[in-house]
């Protein structure tokens, strides 16, 4: 929460120094919460302008699996304990008031699943809607998205409400080990490619995905078939 230093290296997209307090109203006005899928859209379409071909996405913050629990119970209509885990390794009665918060949120805020740009202004967080804005974004584009955990996820339950069709260009890295991630995936009907058991997010899960739709695409693109190879088809028993 503080203005960063100019590097080449750094796109910098601040909407605000943090989002307010979502237990007691929302988390950010209706036009913040544009701004900041608009500038998740804003930077995918410079970056295909530079010959981007595939996206992966992650994240770096502290609580935000609590808005991401929070986004996971509105969208896919699961309890909240159903959805709440542990993050950075809370326990006990650290993780039933996690829980206590996000049930009261969503009592004093009321969001609506059939209009995710309230759900996400009321008790998501300005890096899951600049997130939501990335994977819109490429899919206009065409461009294959590889979501990274739960955060990644909570996301992509936004995006693909806001475009059901965007579902065919996401690609699940992993399934994490947060509660919500297996019941989200599941509900936005995505088969993850690896079960490693993470925690971390910050895009780890998603580079490795990314190799693997590199791999995958390769073999289909460069891989001899059979006839090209003149490999024998199988013989039938007796022959």
């Amino acid at each position: 929460a503080t203005e960063l230093e100019s590097n080449p290296r750094l796109l910098s997209r601040m909407i605000a120094f943090g989002t307010q307090n979502m237990s007691l109203g929302p988390a950010m006005t209706r036009e913040e919460a544009v701004r900041a899928v608009e500038t998740g859209i804003e930077i995918v379409a410079t970056e295909v302008a530079k010959g981007l071909d595939i996206v992966g996405t992650g994240d770096m913050g502290i609580g935000n699996t609590t808005a991401s629990s929070a986004i996971c119970a509105v969208m896919t209509e699961k309890p909240v304990a159903d959805v709440t885990g542990r993050g950075t390794g809370i326990a006990g009665r650290q993780l039933a008031r996690k829980m206590e918060v996000i049930n009261r949120a969503l009592v004093v805020n009321r969001p609506d699943p059939a209009q995710p740009l309230d759900v996400l202004a009321k008790v998501g967080g300005f890096e899951i809607g600049g997130l939501v804005g990335v994977m819109l974004g490429a899919a206009a584009h065409r461009i294959p998205v590889v979501i990274d955990g739960f955060i990644s996820g909570a996301a992509a339950l936004i995006a693909a409400a806001l475009s059901p069709r965007l579902k065919d260009f996401l690609i699940a890295a992993h399934v994490s080990a947060e509660a919500g991630h297996q019941l989200l995936l599941r509900h936005l009907g995505l088969k993850p490619l690896l079960d490693l058991g993470m925690r971390l997010g910050e895009g780890t899960g998603a580079a490795l995905g990314i190799f693997l739709a590199e791999v995958a695409a390769r073999v289909l693109a460069e891989m001899s078939t059979f006839a090209e190879a003149g490999v024998s088809e199988r013989s039938e028993p007796g022959n």
